[in-house]
């Protein structure tokens, strides 16, 4: 099936699934009662419950063609019960209620959860598709605390800079261009919509204003938070549109009542395919990104099913599918020989890691300074919450 029906079918789900829901703050370090991981995997349980984004755990409901979830049920006898979630904030109030016994977190999220013992440390030596996965993806801020694992990683991206090439003359290089020169598409800029966004923000100031010694986006400062929320309430002026929801913001570039913004590489795809004329790039400061961890719960009641997952889902076959389905890069490079599309990895730059390296993938805003920094509190995730509310007003 073409990427345009897949991913329509897709994001359908993600936006059907969206749901805002209040945040909280985040601290560093590690209080996980379940930080001794497992030494050996056992008989599975019969079944095991999995939170996730759209796209990540298909069984064929939403398409008959598209369908890694039975063939997992098969070999294991764990049966898989699925909940999608649409934002990070919802996927951290629902684990937290300790009904789930996976869950797939992007880095917005999965700090917040290993702080709050809401997952456990994994034993990766367990696992004998980890090996396999890209080395830049292992051992992050993201999903390792304190020397200890806590997932299996799973597919990544950038948040990239898209725009229309008929409208936007000359091409663009720099994120100033919906920063400092946002007003010369005024009405027609899109961003997205969650306080992770002011990461962008940073990073832009962190190239062009070096006075605020700003080293990493997402380890703010309370002087540092200021500077990036003065910068979004400028560009607010200019946003059209903030979206959470890729198909619609697809959309409006193809009518165009956006010329240029943020976006995925998917939504890219699902534009040309829409007869848009839009490009994306990498821009020179590089980008915001995400790289997705498969997580225990802290207090699942199957273990053993839940390790058979994180193992299957990073295995070529199943990676191959769901980095396909979902647009995005997979864990495991072996996986890009078994995609249907042969060009997918390029697309996605795949195992590319210079290209990775540009990347500041999605972390939790912590008190402890993510940069390193011992003399100074940085900004917490619910104090970000805070100020994206201030910034759309």
């Amino acid at each position: 099936m073409a990427i345009k029906n897949k991913s329509l079918q897709l994001m359908g789900a993600l936006a059907a699934a969206t749901l805002a829901l209040a945040s909280c703050g985040t601290t560093s370090g590690n209080n996980n009662p379940g930080a001794t991981a497992k030494t050996e995997i056992g008989a599975g349980e019969g079944q095991v419950s999995i939170l996730g984004w759209p796209g990540y755990v298909e069984d064929g409901t939403n398409d008959p063609k598209v369908d890694w979830v039975t063939k997992f049920e098969k070999d294991t006898g764990c049966q898989v019960d699925f909940k999608p979630f649409g934002t990070s904030d919802e996927a951290v109030t629902l684990m937290r209620t300790g009904q789930y016994d996976v869950i797939s977190a992007s880095g917005d999220a999965s700090l917040r959860l290993i702080a709050g013992g809401d997952v456990q440390a994994v034993n990766t030596g367990l696992l004998k598709n980890y090996p396999d996965v890209y080395p830049f993806l292992k051992d992050k801020a993201w999903n390792t605390v304190d020397g200890k694992n806590y997932g299996m990683p799973h597919g990544w991206g950038a948040n990239l800079l898209m725009y229309r090439t008929d409208k936007v003359v000359p091409a663009p290089t720099s994120w100033g261009s919906v920063f400092g020169d946002a007003a010369t598409y005024s009405g027609k800029v899109t961003a997205y919509d969650s306080p992770i966004y002011i990461a962008d923000a940073a990073l832009y100031l962190m190239k062009h204003q070096p006075d605020l010694n700003i080293k990493n986006p997402y380890a703010l400062d309370s002087t540092q938070l200021a500077a990036a929320v003065s910068l979004l309430k400028e560009q607010r002026k200019h946003v059209g549109e903030y979206w959470s929801d890729v198909v619609k913001e697809v959309q409006s570039f193809t009518t165009g009542s956006s010329v240029i913004g943020t976006t995925w590489q998917v939504g890219a795809n699902i534009a040309v395919a829409d007869g848009a004329q839009v490009q994306t790039l990498l821009p020179e400061e590089g980008a915001t990104g995400w790289s997705d961890t498969w997580m225990i719960g802290s207090k699942t009641k199957n273990p053993n099913c839940s390790y058979k997952w994180l193992d299957y889902i990073a295995s070529p076959e199943a990676n191959a599918q769901v980095a396909e389905y979902f647009g995005e890069s997979p864990a495991n490079p072996k996986a890009c020989a078994l995609t249907a599309d042969k060009q997918h990895c390029e697309t996605f730059h795949s195992g590319d890691e210079s290209y990775a390296k540009q990347i500041w993938y999605w972390t939790t805003p912590v008190a402890n300074c993510l940069d390193g920094r011992k003399d100074a509190k940085c900004t917490d995730y619910s104090e970000w919450t805070k100020a994206w509310t201030e910034i759309k007003g």
